[in-house]
């Protein structure tokens, strides 16, 4: 075992390639079915230190929201009421910018998305948006509006997003990085 102390699951499936996922300090390899377990373990093997720096980064988030407690509903409430009013402003001035329609804007509060869009053009946001930097609100409400151009994300939709957000891969690192912490916060 390369690591100790440390659960890794192995799932089999019709895959061509193995990967590796960290999630909640488990090590979850996805493999082809025929794939010998000796060379699964040596790729995770060969992986230690990247496994190693996020296993801590985990435990750091994991020690941080420790100090942290949970949101209440109330400040839920107070947050889905605070985003009704500074959502749709952001979403008419880019909307504008992008030169983009949108129909129906919904606020929600979930534990996976900022955001989306439906093909209808519905955009939905997730009221913690509330609790991170403006900029980066600012993204996401980028983001979303462009798939009002592209349904994808493709090279084409991200050329879409700096055309208008040239701070854009910044912002959505700075959201990879951050926003589990966010997230996490939900009762």
């Amino acid at each position: 075992m390369p690591f100790e102390n440390v659960k890794i699951t192995v799932i089999r499936s019709d895959r061509k390639t193995l990967a590796i996922q960290l999630k909640n300090g488990e090590i979850i390899a996805r493999a082809p079915k025929r794939m010998k377990e000796k060379e699964i373990f040596a790729f995770i093997e060969s992986k230690k230190s990247w496994i190693e720096t996020h296993l801590a980064t985990q435990q750091q988030r994991k020690e941080a929201l420790a100090k942290v407690p949970p949101l209440t509903q109330e400040e839920i409430n107070a947050l889905a009421q605070k985003a009704l009013k500074i959502i749709p402003q952001k979403v008419d001035f880019f909307a504008k910018q992008i030169g983009v329609t949108y129909n129906r804007i919904t606020i929600r509060c979930q534990r996976t998305r900022w955001g989306s869009c439906s093909s209808q053009g519905n955009l939905n946001f997730n009221c913690l948006l509330m609790l991170l930097p403006d900029e980066i609100i600012d993204s996401v409400v980028v983001h979303e509006l462009c798939h009002r151009k592209h349904m994808n994300h493709s090279k084409q939709f991200y050329a879409e997003i700096e055309k208008v957000f040239p701070n854009y891969p910044a912002c959505h690192k700075w959201l990879n990085e951050n926003g589990r912490f966010y997230l996490d916060r939900l009762p």
